[in-house]
């Protein structure tokens, strides 16, 4: 697989990442230990070098299942985690004290069977604490050599350009679909003016852009997309508009739908890196297949013609979530 450059700090990683949350949280029953680890190193044996993990999911236990899948290839692999909710549980609201992300870090290191962390994000930003505070926190721990690169999440851009005059930031990990454009207004621009890599996380729309989710689709019950607006059965409905986009040019080039949405990811701008997520090994393999697909320019300007002519319908965030996102 292909590798990109994340920042201008030498952070370099494979074309596609792999987004660990759903293999034990949030998207329902978290997979088997041993399926889990199994995709993972799949993964890895398929070109993946880039894994995303986060202290809130499962209060660790994500960190520990990648700890154990990359403990044989540890050198050769990237692994990002976060920091900056109350006892890594985000319903608990956010926590990016300086004495929290420090546990934070001893917690990851160990979790992960590691002595340095990759990537060390703010997984949301903390109103309380000073993003320069944060940034200096970190600073710390690169200066002690437990965390190389410093990242934001869902950060805005008055954050990233505050953060980054104290620490360099070395990627943004943000939503980022043919569905949910947001980044491009103000986002995109600024992290390219400052040597700042961006990873889309959603890049499928949280399943719906595979085309496998429609109107008639159930949920588990854990399943955070139950409380999202743009999962309303409604609003399903009126978003199939984009699924069936991809699906007619996906034909025209002998690919899925899914392959189709990467691939328009990874044309944007050759410093961003999409992450993923599945708990499946055809998933995971159709997925790796988009870094071969390339879109032409005339299929690009069709796609974002196609795009200026309709509007995703449904907030992508219930209110509650929403209220963490600093913009």
């Amino acid at each position: 697989m292909q590798k990109r450059k994340l920042g201008n700090n030498g952070l370099e990683v494979s074309a596609l990442g792999l987004g660990c949350m759903g293999l034990t949280f949030g998207y329902g029953k978290a997979v088997s230990e041993a399926d889990a680890i199994k995709l993972i190193q799949k993964a890895y044996e398929l070109g993946i070098t880039f894994f995303d993990t986060a202290e809130a999911y499962s209060q660790g236990y994500n960190e520990v299942l990648l700890g154990k899948a990359l403990k044989d290839c540890r050198h050769k692999v990237i692994i990002a985690t976060k920091f900056g909710f109350k006892n890594g549980d985000a319903s608990q609201g956010v926590d990016s004290s300086p004495e929290r992300i420090k546990q934070v870090a001893e917690a990851s290191l160990k979790n992960l069977k590691t002595d340095v962390i990759d990537l060390f994000y703010q997984h949301r930003v903390d109103p309380n604490v000073p993003i320069e505070e944060v940034a200096g926190t970190v600073k710390e721990l690169i200066k002690e050599g437990k965390v190389k690169y410093f990242g934001l999440s869902e950060a805005g851009v008055q954050v990233i350009r505050r953060a980054h005059a104290i620490q360099p930031v070395t990627a943004l990990q943000s939503e980022y679909s043919l569905w949910w454009r947001e980044p491009e207004q103000e986002i995109l621009p600024t992290l390219e003016e400052l040597g700042i890599g961006f990873v889309p996380f959603s890049p499928l729309g949280k399943g719906f852009l595979t085309g496998k989710i429609d109107a008639n689709t159930h949920f588990d019950k854990n399943d955070f997309r139950n409380t999202v607006p743009r999962f309303s059965e409604e609003n399903r409905k009126a978003n199939q508009v984009f699924v069936n986009l991809l699906e007619r040019i996906a034909k025209e080039k002998n690919a899925t739908a899914a392959q189709i949405a990467l691939a328009w990811l990874l044309m944007q701008k050759p410093w961003i890196v999409p992450i993923p997520g599945t708990t499946k090994l055809h998933r995971l393999e159709e997925n790796i297949g988009a870094t071969n697909i390339a879109l032409s320019t005339d299929e690009h300007q069709a796609i974002m013609y196609a795009l200026s002519q309709i509007e995703a319908q449904g907030a992508r965030y219930s209110e509650q979530a929403q209220k963490m996102i600093n913009r």
